[in-house]
């Protein structure tokens, strides 16, 4: 399984049981960017998200990856 397809089919749907959304955009070097939609794009601790998310790739991928988040803004309008 692929990081994207990873973050598309296990952890989105975690995410969304939240009230957020994440989306996939890049995974350069060691360095997965996404998208934080919804509640996430205002979570005052989105940063222990990505942590759990860079966890989760470890275990489950057996990748090292660092999150670079990105919120995206006004929320669910601009899906």
């Amino acid at each position: 399984m692929t990081v994207q397809n990873y973050v598309e089919t296990v952890l989105q749907p975690k995410l969304q049981g939240d009230g957020g959304w994440v989306e996939f955009v890049s995974l350069e070097d060691k360095t997965l960017t996404l998208v934080f939609r919804g509640e996430c794009s205002k979570c005052k601790i989105l940063h222990r998200c990505c942590d759990w998310i860079e966890e989760q790739i470890k275990i489950d991928l057996k990748k090292n990856v660092r999150v670079n988040a990105i919120r995206k803004r006004p929320y669910f309008q601009d899906v």
